[in-house]
């Protein structure tokens, strides 16, 4: 087969398997890109993730982390919400959920359809596939760019003419040969909307993350006390923050994502914060079962779920802000001990 025609056909079969956006590139990275790594790990902008670091060399170059990968497939799946993902920041006695993580894993998700798409390839042109989503040292970002499936925006995260800032990456590698597809050249112009709308300033320059001073990092990467420093600016915030890809105006041009296993649950739209702090283990596991929450464990979400509380400044809120003062776990006990000094002082 022809590779044009191996082309078309993934593409087809991509589509139908329910991706949103496809694009092929070579399995290699840009000096350039490899530059902007070394950059962030030198400025310890990775913080506590040292797999990061460790596994740098493979990141920077996906054939150290696979010497027989010739081609690379990059795949998208839009999570696009259909309600304001913003809106539940101005309800304080509700925690706010990052959209990927309202309803079940993706990385189980976009898996599955990668091994699909994988197993149509190599029957239809034999060759050798490994596929990737997100839990490998790929840089998946730069090489979904590369790939022509948007660009870096300033925010480092993808976007997307036509699915905004909501795109999920997967990737499949290949030893077969694929004419790549020319990058997608950068379109954020002199926009700096995502840069301004961090309530951490965590970009110290555009198209620059520092990690440890983002929500998302802080509220599900971080693992001992969260710094006094960003706790207020958290304010309802219990798992992630949408805040940079929420803003971009190129959201304007999203449809609402199809799969339904990413549409959110009701019950994570808007979680009560004084029902989530009576959470124990047992009950956590229950009710994310099948959710990427469930990764970062009760005791951290408890955590974050004090420090939300603490933020509404709010009486009705601290038998909760007590209950968490009392854990067992003495990170929750702090986090839940400042809660309760906020609820205090948002009383005089």
């Amino acid at each position: 087969m022809a590779e044009d025609q191996l082309k078309a056909f993934l593409t087809e079969r991509a589509y139908a398997l329910g991706f949103d956006a496809i694009g092929f590139t070579q399995a290699t990275l840009s000096p350039t890109e490899r530059d902007r790594l070394n950059h962030f790990l030198a400025q310890n902008h990775h913080g506590a993730m040292g797999w990061m670091a460790s596994r740098a060399d493979q990141r920077a170059n996906p054939q150290t982390l696979w010497p027989d990968a010739v081609s690379l497939i990059s795949l998208g799946l839009s999570y696009a919400p259909a309600e304001n993902p913003l809106a539940t920041l101005g309800q304080p006695d509700r925690g706010n959920i990052s959209v990927y993580a309202r309803n079940r894993d993706y990385h189980d998700i976009i898996k599955g359809k990668l091994k699909h798409l994988a197993q149509a390839l190599i029957a239809r042109a034999g060759g050798a596939v490994k596929v990737f989503v997100d839990t490998a040292p790929v840089m998946e970002k730069p090489l979904a760019q590369q790939a022509g499936l948007g660009w870096q925006g300033k925010h480092t995260n993808l976007v997307s003419r036509t699915h905004g800032s909501w795109l999920l990456l997967g990737e499949i590698m290949t030893t077969l040969a694929l004419p790549p597809d020319p990058p997608h050249p950068d379109r954020c112009g002199s926009c700096t909307a995502c840069q301004t709308a961090c309530p951490t300033d965590a970009f110290p320059t555009p198209y620059t993350l520092d990690a440890t001073r983002c929500i998302a990092y802080l509220t599900i990467e971080h693992p001992g006390p969260i710094p006094h420093q960003f706790r207020n600016a958290i304010g309802n915030r219990i798992y992630g923050c949408d805040d940079c890809l929420a803003i971009c105006p190129w959201n304007k041009f999203a449809a609402t994502a199809q799969t339904q296993k990413l549409a959110a649950r009701a019950d994570l739209i808007a979680p009560n914060l004084a029902e989530l702090a009576t959470l124990d283990d047992a009950a956590f596991r229950t009710l994310f079962a099948g959710s990427p929450i469930k990764r970062i464990g009760r005791n951290r979400l408890a955590r974050n779920i004090a420090i939300a509380i603490g933020n509404a400044r709010t009486a009705t809120l601290q038998p909760a802000a007590q209950q968490l003062a009392n854990d067992a776990d003495p990170i929750v006990a702090e986090a839940g001990a400042w809660a309760l000094a906020q609820g205090v002082a948002g009383k005089e």
